[in-house]
């Protein structure tokens, strides 16, 4: 029993430690650049930050008590994936797809997500019991050394999955709202292929921009998987979950993008990242390894 109160008080100190993180350093950073909800929409805004934080939570005191590294291997590795999955990766798309961002807000949201996981993932570990701890013989799964010509087949491979997740789960989900449609100025040209095709002739940069975060998906999903105890499936699970997760900033009323835009990418993103997450820890299992090279 006691140890069941202190792991709720545990975790429910994490909770607040998000919570209370990305209200401050939201607030101090973007209050000035970026336009704020009407009053009424306050309480909205802070129901929306609590599910956020108890979603995010939930997902970061499974990887932190499941993973085998301990004091500052963890606090670094918590740090590269939170920073990676919260902002990176997002904002790297708001920088291609939303050119009328209020002057000086999107290096703002750089420096604040950088302060938040540089709070968040020592104050998280020494919470949760993990930055004073040590090893005491746990181990991740025994992940073998991938050669470099594997390496270059499993990460072209991931490449190609990617770019098939992204532009399917864009096109029959995002896309297929007419929201969304309006936001970006664009139709629904009534097919996958012509919807491709119309990137390819308008965008060509998008499959650049898309092969580049393909390989930093893969880069962020690495140290989860050489982290977590277990089985293999378990790291499947955690870069499955981490990589979902970060879409649940889109339930956070935002001026610049409307409910039913924020929606649609949520579904997109979430399912799309889940589903992809999974498919990255696969790729790189040693028995895709041996069936690559089989095939070749």
């Amino acid at each position: 029993m006691k140890v069941a109160i202190v792991t709720t008080i545990r975790l429910l100190a994490v909770t607040i430690l998000y919570f209370g993180s990305f209200a401050v350093v939201s607030g101090a950073l973007l209050a000035n650049v970026s336009p704020q909800p009407a009053p009424e929409e306050a309480g909205k805004a802070l129901l929306a930050l609590l599910v956020i934080s108890l979603i995010n939570t939930a997902v970061w005191n499974y990887v932190i008590l499941r993973a085998a590294w301990t004091r500052w291997k963890l606090i670094l590795a918590i740090f590269f994936v939170f920073f990676g999955v919260s902002t990176l990766m997002p904002q790297i798309e708001t920088a291609f797809f939303i050119t009328s961002l209020p002057q000086g807000m999107l290096p703002r949201l750089f420096i604040a997500g950088a302060i938040m996981a540089a709070v968040f993932s020592p104050l998280s570990v020494l919470i949760l019991g993990k930055a004073t701890a040590r090893a005491n013989g746990m181990s991740g799964y025994a992940w073998p050394r991938i050669s470099a010509g594997a390496w270059i087949l499993k990460l072209s491979l991931i490449v190609v999955v990617y770019m098939v997740i992204y532009f399917t789960f864009g096109y029959f989900i995002a896309w297929k709202s007419a929201a969304v449609r309006a936001y970006y100025g664009g139709s629904d040209p009534g097919s996958f292929f012509g919807q491709i095709a119309g990137v390819l002739r308008d965008q060509p940069s998008l499959f650049l921009l898309q092969v580049g975060r393909a390989l930093l998906w893969a880069a962020i999903a690495v140290p989860i998987m050489r982290m977590m105890r277990g089985k293999w499936w378990e790291a499947g699970l955690a870069v499955a979950l981490v990589f979902a997760v970060a879409s649940s900033q889109l339930l956070l009323p935002n001026p610049l993008m409307p409910y039913e835009v924020r929606m649609a990418h949520l579904v997109e993103t979430a399912t799309s990242n889940f589903l992809f997450g999974w498919l990255v820890v696969l790729i790189l299992h040693p028995r895709c390894t041996k069936l690559l090279h089989e095939a070749i």
